[in-house]
C-alpha cells in the first residue's frame, strides 16, 4: 500500500510539472474586415458580449496579444498592444468579437 501512495504522488507531481510546460503564451492578432464605409472599428469590451460595457475603439491595424488559447462563444480576452514589439503588455484588457481579428503571420 505505500509503494502504490509513493507512485500516486509521484504521478501528481509529474502532471503538476508537465502542465507548467505547457502553459499559453499567446497569439498575436491584429484588427482586420473591419468596414471602411461604416464604423471602421472594433469594440474592446468589459466581457464577451455586445451588451457589455466598451472600454475602447480599436482602429484598423490594431495589434493585439490574446490571454487564452481558445475563444468563448465567438470572442477572445486581448490586451491591446502599441506595436508587435510591444512586450509591456501595458495596454488595455478585454474582450473583442473574433470575426475581426486576424492571426498575424511572421
Amino acid at each position: 500500500m505505500k509503494r502504490l501512495s509513493s507512485f500516486l504522488i509521484a504521478a501528481l507531481l509529474a502532471l503538476g510539472t508537465s502542465n507548467a510546460a505547457l502553459a499559453y503564451s499567446g497569439e498575436y492578432f491584429v484588427t482586420c474586415n473591419l468596414d471602411p464605409y461604416g464604423d471602421n472599428f472594433l469594440s474592446l469590451r468589459t466581457c464577451g458580449s455586445s451588451r457589455c460595457p466598451e472600454i475602447a475603439r480599436l482602429g484598423p491595424d490594431t495589434f493585439m496579444i490574446s490571454t487564452d488559447p481558445y475563444g468563448e462563444r465567438g470572442w477572445r480576452h486581448v490586451i491591446v498592444l502599441n506595436s508587435l514589439q510591444d512586450q509591456s503588455y501595458s495596454g488595455p484588457r478585454g474582450w473583442v468579437y473574433s470575426k475581426y481579428i486576424c492571426a498575424v503571420r511572421y
